[in-house]
């Protein structure tokens, strides 16, 4: 068994689909249903008894070491993070709160479960694998090289500083303690589930609503894109095979900037979904850049290749067609999240806890 954190958000709900797919093995589900978790996208696992859902916050450390020693995981997969680098901006407590002292929580509880309560043949099998984020690197100019493994922390948002912090607090467990720890720093994700206040799912939703289509600045920061699937198969190939204290980052090998991104999003809809007023590039509006917006970020995944033979399967062109086709066709989901009716859902389906 393994215990899962944020697992009803974009990334953790197609970690755990993917994980139960792929394998048998239990999951224990714990997360808060934020504005970003929605059990909704876990309904095909409502009487999967191989989905054990727990409402709460990875801040309660009764609630994380009750968990624990109920359930006896092998492994703790750490998703759960505030992560929306806008919404950090205007109110960054929030982020220092869940990304820096719940993990610190997390952290500490895991620590006295791994040394009070397994044996020595379940510790030396024991791992907790810390996902995060590429944005901790800071900014690239045009031509400089992809991040490495080995690329000084530079932040530069509230977001991606209480991220880095996580990451420090996560390395210090290893280093100081011993504790097993694996950490994955990952590129801009993208595809099914995704919450529509990311440039992608809002561009698909806007565009279908005749909405503007609003683009920062010049439209010319640059990210690796990283269909959610190919993230989730490396983060299992990491679990499995990761070596202890190590970090590895996980990209798309997709560098392509916003403007591309919306105008690519646009020509596909133009294919699939025609509109009599014209093309959806046409919705195009140009917005005041926000504050300190990275200009570019580019992973080096080598030593994920190299070392544990992952690779992506998708490139973007084929990413990018599956995501815009899976909201065409779920979208009473995205309309559902975006009324907040999901969690009337929810009600109905798990009760108000």
């Amino acid at each position: 068994m393994i215990l899962v954190t944020g697992g009803a958000g974009f990334i953790g709900s197609n970690f755990v689909l993917d994980w139960l797919k792929e394998s048998n093995e239990p999951v224990v589900n714990l997360d808060a249903l934020t504005y970003a978790g929605n059990l909704e996208n876990l309904q095909s696992l409502t009487d999967d008894p191989r989905h054990i859902f727990v409402k709460g916050n990875i801040c309660d450390k009764e609630l994380v070491s009750s968990l624990l020693t109920k359930y006896k995981p092998r492994a703790i997969v750490h998703f759960a993070a505030e992560s929306h680098v806008d919404r950090s901006i205007f109110g960054p407590d929030l982020f220092f709160e869940t990304n820096v002292m719940g993990t610190l929580n997390l952290l500490e509880c895991a620590k006295a479960y791994y040394d009070q309560e397994l044996s020595e043949n379940e510790r030396s099998a024991f791992r907790f694998l810390h996902v995060s984020t590429d944005e901790v690197y800071g900014s690239l100019t045009f031509d400089e090289p992809a991040f490495t493994e080995e690329t000084p922390y530079r932040p530069n948002s509230p977001y991606s500083a209480s991220k880095a912090s996580s990451d420090h607090a996560v390395r210090a467990w290893f280093h100081t303690y011993g504790f097993p720890v694996l950490t994955t720093n990952c590129s801009n994700n993208y595809g099914p589930y995704q919450f529509p206040e990311k440039l992608i799912p809002l561009v698909i939703s806007n565009a279908l609503a005749r909405k503007p289509l609003p683009i920062y600045g010049d439209g010319l920061n640059i990210r690796d894109w990283l269909y959610v699937g190919d993230h989730c198969s490396a983060i299992r190939c990491v679990l499995e095979n990761g070596k202890i204290g190590e970090t590895y980052n996980v990209g798309g090998h997709n560098e392509r900037n916003n403007i591309t991104i919306v105008k690519t999003i646009c020509a596909i809809l133009d294919e699939m979904r025609p509109h009599r007023d014209g093309s959806y590039a046409n919705l195009i509006t140009y917005v005041k850049d926000r504050p300190g917006h990275d200009r570019r970020y580019a992973i080096d995944s080598t030593k994920l290749q190299t070392q544990l033979g992952w690779k992506p399967k998708e490139c973007f062109e084929t990413g990018i067609h599956k995501t815009v086709q899976w909201y065409l066709d779920h979208q009473d989901w995205v309309k559902n999240v975006q009324s907040g009716a999901y969690r009337e859902w929810t009600a109905k389906q798990y009760g108000n806890w």
